[in-house]
This record gives structure tokens, C-alpha cells and sequence, in this order.
């Protein structure tokens, strides 16, 4: 392997390519149009341009990204996160095109890809499930009868599904009808598939992933957990590692399980397998992530390990990196993703140009970023703009590291969540580790901005986050002015 080309943009496609070229390997960036000046474009040793299509047609068209790397002559594909990185299909032509995917074998994907045939097999190999119904049979009269049996609240699921679509939590039987095909309308559009299950709901649980890795053979070992409770719309938006509701005997038991579950698939490769755990330390499997996760910097920096360089050593051929007994988990590792919207206007994702962007700095803070100062933040994809880590001895440590890091944070020329994160990470029941699916439905979170707004002017002024002058005459440095280099009013 000495090429390797990312099918993928913004800031994990730039994330990859940083540890290819650490490994000495060349990269080749695949981009649309409006992509061709992306940190990620300028970064790669080549740049393949898709055309000006919606994503369908660029990022998404498995015959332009096959033919760019035919054209590069590249000898993996690395998918990173969304886009192709689950698609069985791709995978497979990928592997018939004599090329290395970076990633699970398709066949895995395949199979873990439907909710219902992955809870079957993860019950057959002894890992809990959620109660509920996995059936064939989809007919309205069985599913009705199924959610009696079953007992409300009762969550229907798009089977094919995940984000939230196709799914509905339905309190009483009354409403089961109603939402029953709503959910399998939402699913029919969103996956050309309305097959749906049922899980019994759980009121309050928390959201826990452990990071596995397989060789392929049967083997398969475990990097701790993450904990992703504090979701918006089935959103992960701050996930921990390790998670502060795992007491050792419990995190030993859903270790043994996830890589249970792993070794039940001889899987290749990174994934995650993903739990839910109630108040009484129960704990159900909920779905395997056949790729790499978003949050996965938080594993790297609790482990020390880099976790690209580990699916691309596997991808040659390497086998497991480490051995299971030298993997020790050191501190504590939290992530906010930093999103292009605007939290006091119902979340809706924002527009513009990135006007300013300065980056914290500090010991166990890293910045895992897309943009650069002149971005432009369009409609055409995720409004994720960047990852903020922060890492500490302790969670508190993690914790004060991380608001302070935020407040250091300046993205002007369009609105960001950032204030609304910090907000998250003060909040009473947050410090204490009271972290479930329903955060943010229970506490009133503030959604006013204009605290990351005067963060930014300040910074834009010279002056730090309190206000206090960074320049001044005596010093001989430049004015805030002179800072500013060129600008005009209203612009």
C-alpha cells in the first residue's frame, strides 16, 4: 500500500490523510466543485474533482470515486464516516476492483446494516437485547399484537434505518396505528425499505459505545467506552470516554459482550458496538457502527493510540496492533462537535463565510477542523465544521479544559452552537455525570448566542475572552485596527 485514496470531505477526510502521510503514504482528496478549495482538497498529494452535482452524483456515485482512484492509480480507499463508509455494495467493488477497502468486509456490513437481522444475531451469540419484536412478518395485525405483548411505551424503529428516521416512541395503544405507519412511511422514503421493529422504550437510559477492533479471524479486542447520551434529535453532539456511570465490574461485563458480538461476525477492522444502559445497570445491544466513528478522537486520547493508523496497518495485512493486556485507559476525554447552526432559531443550519476562525490552544486540547479563515459554510452538506477535544487527568479536569477551550474558540461570520455547548458542559446535573438520552429534553438549556458572539468581537478587537487588552502601546505591537488587516463596514 502506498497510495490511498479519501472518499470523503471536510474535516475527517483531512484527519485521515494527516495520518497517511505520517505513514508515508500518498493520499488522493476526491472533491466536488464547491470543495475544490476545502483545507482537505489542499491538503491531499492529488485532488480528483467530482463535478458540481448534489451529492448523489459526487460524493455518493461509487463509479466516479472507483474510476478516480483507477485514474490515480491508488491501492485502498479509506471511506471515513457516512457518505459510502457502510455501504456493503461499495465495499464489494472496491474488493473486486483489486483495491484495499479500509474498513469491516461488506458482507459484515450487509448484515449489520438491518436492525432486525443484527439484533437476531447478536441474541443467537448471547449479547442482550432490548425486549421486543424482530419478526418477519410486518403485517399490521402482528405488530399490533406484538406492541400489547410487549407493554407501552413502546419505540417503533425503521429497521433499515438510523439518525432517528423511521423512528416513533408511542406511549399509549391508542396511538399505535397512527404511528406505526407514519414510522414506515418515513422509513419506505428514507431507506426504500418500511420493515420496522419493536423495542420495549426505555424511560431514561444512557447512550454507551465501546470501540472494538477484529483481525478477521475471530479475534477481537476492545478500547473502553465512550459515552454519547447528550443527543439532540438522536444527535450525538458531546460524547466522554471513559463513560462516568461504569463501575469496573459493570464496564467488564459490556466489554465481554461488545467483543462477543465482534468475534460473533469475525469482524475486520474498527467498529463500534453500541449499547443502552438503564438506571439499573442493565445494559441491551443496540446497533454495531461497521466504521469508524465520529468520536473517536476521544478513544485515541484516553488509549494514546491512533486509531486510523490501526485500521490501515490491519487493512495491510498487519493483524491487531497491540496486545489487549498493554491497552490501559489514562484520564479523562470529552468532545463537543462545533455545528454551523443556530441554537435560538430552532437549530436551523447556517450560511456564510467563516469571516474569522482561531483555534484554542493549550496541553490536551486538539481540534479535529474542515474550515479554515475564508471557508464559505454552504447548504449542500452536514453543518458539522469541526471537533473540539479536551483532555484531563480527571473528568472535572476534562470538563473546566473543555469550556475554557470553547470560550477560546472564535468561528465569526456565521452563527454556531458553541455558546449552547458551553451552557451543556456548566449545567448542575452535567458536572455530577447525570448524562442520559433525555439531557436536554429535561434541563432548560440556555440557546442564546450572544456570548459567542462578544467572545468573537473581543478576540477580533484584541482582547481575550474577559476583555482584558492582549495589545497595547507600550508593547509596541499591532493595534486591534492593524489586526485586522482588510475589512469594510457591513461587509
Amino acid at each position: 500500500m502506498k497510495k490511498v485514496l479519501v472518499a470523503n470531505r471536510g474535516e475527517i477526510a483531512l484527519r485521515v490523510m494527516r495520518t497517511c502521510r505520517e505513514m508515508g503514504l500518498s493520499v488522493v482528496a476526491v472533491a466536488s466543485e464547491y470543495d475544490r478549495s476545502a483545507p482537505f482538497a489542499k491538503f491531499a498529494d492529488e485532488l480528483v474533482l467530482l463535478g458540481s452535482g448534489p451529492t448523489l452524483s459526487t460524493y455518493l456515485d461509487q463509479d466516479l470515486i472507483l474510476n478516480a482512484a483507477r485514474a490515480t492509480r491508488a491501492d485502498a480507499i479509506h471511506p471515513g464516516y457516512g457518505f459510502l463508509s457502510e455501504n456493503a455494495a461499495f465495499a464489494r467493488r472496491t474488493e473486486e476492483a483489486g483495491l484495499t477497502f479500509i474498513g469491516p468486509r461488506w458482507q459484515t456490513m450487509e448484515l449489520m446494516g438491518l436492525k432486525r437481522e443484527a439484533k437476531l444475531h447478536m441474541e443467537a451469540a448471547g449479547v442482550p437485547v432490548v425486549p421486543g419484536y424482530s419478526g418477519s412478518d410486518q403485517d399490521v395485525a402482528t405488530l399490533t399484537r406484538e406492541a400489547e405483548r410487549i407493554g407501552f411505551p413502546i419505540l417503533v424503529k425503521a429497521s433499515a434505518g438510523g439518525g432517528g428516521k423511521g423512528m416513533r416512541v408511542v406511549h399509549e395503544a391508542s396511538a399505535f396505528a397512527a404511528e406505526l405507519q407514519t414510522a414506515k412511511r418515513e422509513a419506505s422514503a428514507a431507506f426504500g425499505n418500511d420493515a420496522v421493529i419493536l423495542e420495549r422504550y426505555l424511560a431514561d437510559p444512557r447512550h454507551v459505545e465501546f470501540q472494538v477492533f477484529g483481525d478477521g479471524t475471530g479475534r477481537a479486542i476492545h478500547l473502553f467506552e465512550r459515552e454519547c447520551s447528550i443527543q439532540r434529535r438522536h444527535q450525538k453532539i458531546i460524547e466522554e470516554a471513559p463513560s462516568p456511570a461504569l463501575n469496573k465490574a459493570l464496564r467488564q461485563r459490556m466489554a465481554e459482550a461488545a467483543v462477543r458480538a465482534a468475534e460473533s461476525v469475525n469482524y475486520l477492522n474498527a467498529g463500534t458496538i453500541e449499547f443502552l444502559v438503564d438506571a439499573d445497570g442493565s445494559f441491551y445491544f443496540l446497533e454495531m457502527n461497521t466504521r469508524l466513528q465520529v468520536e473517536h478522537p476521544i478513544t485515541e486520547m484516553i488509549t494514546g493510540f491512533d486509531l486510523v493508523r490501526w485500521q490501515i496497518e490491519i487493512a495491510k495485512g498487519n493483524g491487531l496492533p497491540q496486545d489487549p493486556s498493554q491497552i490501559t485507559c489514562r484520564g479523562h476525554a470529552i468532545e463537543c462537535r462545533i455545528y454551523a447552526e443556530d441554537p435560538a432559531n430552532s437549530f436551523l443550519p447556517q450560511t456564510g463565510y467563516v469571516a474569522r476562525y482561531v483555534e484554542p490552544k493549550g496541553w490536551g486540547v486538539r481540534m479535529d477542523s474542515g474550515i479554515e479563515q475564508g471557508s464559505e459554510v454552504g447548504v449542500h452538506y452536514d453543518p458539522l465544521l469541526a471537533k473540539l477535544i479536551a483532555f484531563g487527568a480527571s473528568r472535572e479536569e476534562a470538563r473546566s479544559k473543555m469550556i475554557h477551550a470553547l470560550g477560546e474558540t472564535v468561528i465569526h461570520g456565521v452563527k454556531t452552537n458553541i455558546s449552547f455547548l458551553r451552557h451543556v458542559l456548566a449545567h448542575a446535573a452535567f458536572e455530577a455525570g447525570e448524562t442520559t438520552t433525555h439531557f436536554l429534553q429535561r434541563h432548560d438549556i440556555p440557546s442564546n448566542t450572544a456570548d459567542t458572539w462578544c467572545a468573537a468581537a473581543l478576540t477580533a478587537m484584541g482582547q481575550g475572552e474577559h476583555g482584558a487588552h492582549v495589545f497595547s502601546s507600550e508593547t509596541s505591537q499591532p493595534g486591534p485596527w492593524e489586526r485586522m488587516g482588510q475589512w469594510r463596514l457591513n461587509a
